[in-house]
């Protein structure tokens, strides 16, 4: 895996990210850091890439499990430290998972295993944050 960032002088604090697979994705700061408030923060785009990867990893368990999952959505909500190097301290995980039928347990277990063994950004921020989740289950 790899990426490529280049900043852009001429939009204050602005990166722009090429990835290895060919997408880009913008950045930008804060106005009192240089920034121009144009796009994600980069700790906006970590906490987003680690709700994406288990949200990813949720229904992908779901429908291995060949249950009837529609609909995954996971809010985030993080505290970062006060002082520098900020990094995150506490994140905590809402999943609102809609599906004809879907077993509580299967949806608790798929969260459990994410978190456990497949979500590669969740495990490694979990080494300086406090990592907690809550989910619902909407009828589909």
């Amino acid at each position: 895996m790899e990426c490529t960032i280049r900043w852009v002088p001429d939009a204050g604090m602005a990166m722009v990210a090429e990835t290895g697979s060919g997408h880009l994705l913008t950045m930008d700061g804060a106005p009192d850091g240089g920034g121009r408030n144009l796009a994600p923060r980069p700790m906006e785009t970590l906490l987003v890439g680690a709700g994406g990867c288990t949200a990813y990893d949720v229904v992908l368990i779901l429908k291995r499990g060949r249950h009837d999952v529609t609909d995954c959505r996971v809010k985030l909500e993080a505290e970062r430290a006060p002082s520098e190097p900020k990094v995150f301290t506490r994140i905590h995980m809402h999943f609102t998972v809609s599906g004809r039928n879907l077993p509580e347990a299967a949806v608790a277990r798929a969260i459990e295993l994410s978190h456990e063994k497949y979500c590669s950004a969740t495990i490694m921020l979990g080494k300086t944050a406090e990592i907690t989740t809550s989910h619902e289950i909407v009828a589909a």
